[in-house]
């Protein structure tokens, strides 16, 4: 992290921690749609955002993007302790594991997480704070892996990624103290693709998967949702950020049309894991994860799906600023422990 970026962050966490009347006061007027009412500390973060003419990465060549993506999430990350921080490869892709302080459970549960950018962003650095709460709060052991990104690797480089990553950690379930009957799945936006497809092969295969957590998933390739048309410019995730991954990730029509990528569509087997599935009420991808917790219920599996209205697309990485933000991560996290750790 620069220097400029600490003494933003810093800034930004003393802003967003000032009085609730005086918050709202530089925040601006309410920001109320569909019913719903932002909330205060992240209005005021997107507004300083457009204050500081900060870029979006879809606005950059995508490697300029890929970095302006981290320096965001460094912004609101904070300083997230952890019992500990491994580095492993798995099934040939760089991944970290993260162990809870104190943890000593042999064999125990553990989260596979992949991360969310819209399949051309992201990395274990942008998500390695979420990792930290996810895994310190809720008692679980969490196992990030970076998966192959477009342009370099277009689909279905991220699903079989993916995929591999599963069979690697029920092969090596020993080796790594992981009891196969507490092993959970999950990721966040694209991430939240690949988990909830992950979910999909292992129902279809019948092989171990106790719990998914999919954070504001990606569900389908055409967005045809109320809460895209309502969302989907000046809260973060952008039309322009959807139009580029899928342009790029998904060059032809016959990628778009995969049930992969267009979980709406897909045939659910039976068997398929709980889910908790949690959306953000101004996401513009709020709608189609819904719909797929529907349809995950549909098919038989429990499913709990938790709407923070209040929210914008991207909130878990905001683990470090502000305070509604981080309520949602601790909440998702205590729900991750009861699925695991009951």
């Amino acid at each position: 992290m620069t220097l400029r970026t600490r003494f933003e962050a810093a800034s930004l966490r003393a802003l967003l921690a000032l009085p609730a009347p005086l918050l709202r006061a530089v925040a601006g007027p309410p920001l109320r749609l569909d019913g719903q009412t932002l909330a205060p500390d992240t209005q005021l973060t997107l507004r300083l955002q457009r204050l500081l003419r900060m870029p979006g990465a879809e606005t950059l060549p995508i490697a300029e993007g890929r970095l302006a993506m981290r320096e965001h999430t460094a912004l609101v990350r904070g300083h997230q302790p952890v019992g500990a921080v491994e580095h492993l490869t798995v099934a040939g892709l760089p991944a970290r594991r993260y162990l809870p302080t104190g943890y000593a459970e042999a064999p125990g549960p553990l989260l596979l997480f992949f991360h969310g950018g819209g399949f051309l962003y992201g990395d274990l650095e942008t998500h390695d704070a979420p990792c930290r709460v996810l895994a310190e709060r809720s008692g679980v052991p969490v196992l990030a892996v970076e998966y192959r990104l477009a342009p370099e690797a277009p689909f279905p480089a991220a699903f079989d990624d993916a995929e591999a990553a599963y069979a690697w950690v029920l092969d090596h379930a020993a080796e790594i103290d992981v009891d196969p009957g507490r092993l959970a799945v999950g990721g966040d936006s694209a991430g939240g693709n690949l988990a909830a497809w992950v979910a999909v092969c292992a129902a279809r295969r019948r092989t171990p998967l106790a719990f998914q957590l999919l954070v504001y998933p990606v569900a389908c390739t055409d967005h045809d949702t109320e809460s895209y048309r309502l969302f989907n410019r000046d809260l973060y995730l952008t039309d322009e950020f959807m139009r580029l991954a899928t342009e790029t990730f998904l060059p032809t029509d016959l990628d778009r049309k995969d049930e992969r990528v267009n979980l709406r569509y897909a045939d659910l087997p039976a068997r398929l894991a709980p889910a908790y599935v949690a959306t953000a009420g101004f996401d513009p991808l709020r709608d189609e994860g819904e719909d797929y917790a529907d349809r995950l219920a549909s098919a038989g599996a429990r499913v709990e799906c938790r709407r923070f209205d209040d929210q914008i697309h991207g909130f878990l990485n905001i683990v470090g600023a502000g305070r509604t933000s981080p309520a949602a991560v601790a909440e998702i996290a205590d729900r991750l422990r009861e699925a695991l750790r009951p």
